[in-house]
């Protein structure tokens, strides 16, 4: 077993710490996002689970705080803005997905 503290564990802004990922299954990403920045519309290729661990947050046009959680399905677009302080726990599954430039189509 793996374990977190995710409202004290050490998270530059700007620089999303990986805390877990296993091929096949998932990736946990833990983001510190300052008041007034965001995560500009993109799209991953996997589903993405979002949880608002701290702060406020709008996503997906909603106002989240913490205790929020939102998922979005694999290729949706999706932007995330601090309104204060933030701290996020992105989950993408399965990882890699589909179509992601890391993964590898099996050999039958």
């Amino acid at each position: 077993m793996e374990h977190w503290d995710l409202r004290t564990l050490e998270v530059e802004p700007h620089q999303p710490k990986i805390l877990h990922s296993a091929r096949g299954e998932a990736r946990s990403i833990l983001i510190n996002l300052p008041a007034g920045e965001e995560l500009q519309d993109h799209q991953v290729h996997e589903r993405a689970y979002v949880v608002v661990i701290d702060g406020e947050v709008e996503l997906g046009g909603q106002t989240g705080a913490a205790g929020s959680a939102a998922v979005f399905d694999p290729n949706e677009r999706h932007a995330a803005k601090a309104i204060s302080d933030a701290r996020l726990l992105i989950v993408l599954a399965p990882w890699p997905g589909n179509g992601h430039p890391g993964a590898r189509d099996e050999v039958k």
